[in-house]
């Protein structure tokens, strides 16, 4: 059976591009034959910043869009988060995201698609890393880097993947689905 992954949508400001890199790597990844994709975008899940009296930790939630971001972050198996760089650094959505569940996280591994101008959106990676180790989730070395994000995207908001952006993706879906079934053996 395959393995539930959650493509998210890091980015929540207007005009933003994002929707249309992880609209094309969910399609990807369901090709895979290890994982079920499923696309789930920051600004659906709603959250405000931070706004729980309780330490994560507890899972004492007292909000319905804490309890239902609980519910989606335990349900799945591995985590693929598409991100922007702002500033060199990810979204204030990836922080707070990761920030209102914690256990719900442990023990599950996460790749990155990145996207940017020239970098790619890489050091905004770089740092999303250390954020998810500290959940203790397993980033992923593999990962997808989308430079010049703007120039791929057509007029009808379609991403057009180049060969490498196909062949860093799967690459990071075999490593992703290789700690997937390990760290499943820990949870």
């Amino acid at each position: 059976m395959p393995y539930k992954l959650n493509t998210i949508i890091c980015s929540t400001r207007p005009g933003r591009i994002g929707p249309s890199i992880a609209r094309w790597f969910d399609e990807f990844a369901n090709q895979h034959d290890e994982f079920n994709s499923n696309l789930v975008d920051l600004v659906d899940v709603g959250l405000p910043v931070y706004d729980e009296p309780n330490h994560p930790s507890l899972k004492q939630y007292q909000n319905s869009h804490t309890k239902a971001w609980s519910r989606s972050v335990e349900a799945a198996d591995a985590f693929v988060f598409v991100l922007p760089e702002y500033n060199y650094c990810p979204p204030p959505s990836y922080f707070n995201a990761l920030d209102y569940v914690y256990k719900e996280w442990n023990y599950k591994p996460c790749g990155f698609v990145s996207y940017g101008g020239v970098s790619g959106g890489l050091r905004s990676a770089q740092l999303a890393k250390q954020l998810a180790t500290t959940v203790k989730m397993m980033p992923m070395m593999e990962g997808v880097m989308v430079q010049m994000a703007s120039s791929l995207i057509d007029e009808n908001g379609n991403f057009s993947p180049a060969k490498h952006h196909e062949s860093s993706a799967t690459a990071m879906l075999n490593e992703l689905a290789k700690w997937t079934r390990a760290l499943k053996t820990i949870r």
